[in-house]
């Protein structure tokens, strides 16, 4: 009996964001373990270059380049660097994102404000915007958004954040309607409680910790790890009937 393909990804050229660390470095390195040659991006090139090279090491392909998606001339630029240099763009993983506020909603600031929404909306979409035009050219392409559960049931302490993630998870529903057309899926990963240095706050926190994990079924934080096998599914033929869906990666939280 032959295994089954819908997994592979040889031949695809895929962009993560927010790559260098966490649930976006697990992302790319398995999707360049599935055969996709992985562009791994975030706002400093060392971090990516040291994910690239670990990629290679192992066998892998990859290329680093730096984008701060809150950045709309960087966005343009990398998206215009892909065309140049690959032709194409098969896989879009939008991940990278910010929350430089933790405190009441009331005390939030317009910096924090603008910040949050400048790169976890505005630079999930103009990302999406560019690359799904070089998707558009080359007959299709999928776009998975990273998302949270904060976007369906808004976390204590992160109210910006949890209004930005909700935007995302409706901004995936229109494209993956607008974009269907063009052969464009489109989805998101909503994990939950995850061991990254982004969740730092919350994980290394025992006073926050310990309530948190008391609503997840699982009784444990994700690895980052845990969200990649999700994402592969969603970027591969496995899911080509997919588009316009959330999938909750949570541990039984929002059961």
């Amino acid at each position: 009996m032959q295994k089954t393909q819908l997994f592979d990804l040889d031949g695809k050229i895929a962009l993560v964001s927010g790559a260098s660390r966490g649930i976006g470095e697990a992302i790319a390195k398995l999707l360049a373990q599935q055969g996709a040659h992985v562009i791994v991006t975030s706002r400093k090139i060392d971090g990516c270059q040291e994910v690239a090279d670990a990629i290679v090491a192992a066998g892998g392909k990859a290329t680093a380049m730096a984008c701060h998606i809150g950045e709309m001339e960087q966005i343009t630029a990398t998206v215009e660097a892909i065309r140049s240099q690959f032709g194409k763009l098969d896989i879009l993983v939008n991940n990278a994102a910010t929350n430089p506020h933790f405190g009441n909603v009331l005390d939030t600031d317009l910096s924090a404000f603008q910040k949050t929404v400048d790169v976890n909306i505005r630079g999930y979409f103009f990302m999406s915007v560019e690359a799904g035009k070089l998707m558009r050219e080359n007959g299709g392409g999928v776009i998975l958004n990273v998302a949270s559960v904060n976007g369906m049931v808004p976390a204590m302490m992160q109210g910006i954040y949890s209004i930005t993630k909700a935007a995302v998870i409706n901004m995936t529903k229109v494209f993956a309607k607008e974009c269907a057309q063009f052969g464009i899926r489109c989805n998101a990963l909503l994990p939950g409680l995850t061991d990254t240095k982004f969740a730092s706050a919350l994980v290394k926190n025992e006073s926050i910790l310990k309530p948190a994990l008391a609503r997840i079924p699982l009784g444990r934080p994700a690895d980052p790890s845990e969200m990649a096998g999700t994402v592969l599914y969603l970027v591969s033929d496995a899911s080509s009937y997919t588009t316009g869906t959330a999938i909750n990666v949570d541990g039984g939280m929002l059961a």
